[in-house]
């Protein structure tokens, strides 16, 4: 085994108490990891715009009288499985992109690929299967959402070789994560709307927010071979950047809301949520790596708890 595999094969920044080192033969362990199927973060923050887009669907399906509940749940179910197979696809194809950067990062040096125990032909057999797998969910979406979601595609080819040429590749990741924003509408409705555009580019400068924190644990690394990043950008002014990125996604948001017209309920879990934002910016420590690791998991409760409201305002007369 080679000395930057980490403990048993793991990767040094996974938890070591995943359900994939409990429940996959060892030599899946690897694939498991290219897929990040170990840290489920990346698919959640991935799903939850295809939730919001899908849930506040539906809330203008109902009020139109459409019977939206059998529809709502396939989609979700579909964005779920999309989610997991579109973002490991996507960390397969960033780690081949960045393979030599990974092998000088300490925090990256233990992924399958720099640490040898993934080739790249076989790293690339697992990127199609994955993308076979998103291939069998997109078919099952109407005509419109399958040409917006294949529209995406260059997008995430273009994100890993980013942080080469920009210092802001979190905007193109933004842009990237936040697809989904459009999918749920446009699978509901085969269109797309305003209040849609909205919740869109609310969703990217969330992530652009997120992914600033997220990047603060590796800016010396990042620094000493060259990467890019909002996080090494803003540097000490990292909390004003944030305030002002996660109001204007707060805003965004509720301008979606305004134009779909949801009930009040939906409101109110996108103010807890708003708490919760301002909390990560009060709190933040960017030269704490492991804080900054806490706060950008935590933004997965913030996506639930916007989907929560919209889920809610479903159930709710509105007043």
């Amino acid at each position: 085994m080679s000395e930057n595999t980490g403990f048993e094969g793991r990767v040094v920044d996974a938890p070591s108490g995943n359900w994939v080192y409990r429940v996959l033969p060892r030599w899946l362990w690897p694939y498991a990891q290219l897929a990040r199927w170990d840290r489920p973060i990346g698919w959640q923050l991935l799903m939850w715009p295809c939730f919001w887009s899908s849930a506040l669907a539906a809330n203008v399906a109902k009020a139109d009288g459409m019977f939206y509940l059998p529809l709502l749940l396939f989609h979700l179910f579909l964005f779920f499985v999309g989610s997991v197979a579109m973002r490991g696809a996507g960390c397969t194809w960033n780690d081949l992109v960045d393979h030599d950067i990974d092998s000088q990062v300490a925090r990256t040096r233990s992924r399958p690929l720099p640490s040898g125990r993934v080739s790249r032909k076989q790293a690339k057999i697992f990127l199609g299967l994955q993308l076979l797998a998103g291939l069998i969910v997109l078919i099952q979406l109407n005509v419109f959402s399958m040409i917006l979601a294949i529209s995406s595609l260059a997008i995430v080819a273009i994100y890993p070789f980013a942080k080469r040429f920009t210092d802001w590749p979190q905007f193109f990741l933004g842009l990237a994560f936040s697809w989904g924003g459009l999918m749920g509408w446009a699978a509901m409705f085969g269109t797309l709307s305003w209040s849609t555009v909205a919740l869109y580019v609310g969703a990217v400068v969330w992530t652009i927010g997120y992914d600033t924190i997220y990047a603060h644990q590796d800016k010396e690394d990042d620094a000493l071979v060259g990467v890019r990043s909002t996080a090494r950008l803003f540097g000490e002014r990292t909390k004003i950047w944030l305030w002002r990125l996660y109001g204007l996604a707060f805003a965004a948001i509720v301008l979606a809301f305004l134009l779909a017209g949801v009930g009040p309920v939906a409101y109110l879990g996108l103010a807890v949520a708003g708490v919760m934002l301002v909390r990560q910016i009060v709190v933040l420590d960017i030269d704490n790596a492991d804080q900054c690791l806490s706060l950008f998991k935590s933004n997965s409760r913030v996506g639930a708890i916007i989907f929560a409201g919209l889920i809610a305002a479903l159930f709710f007369i509105h007043i």
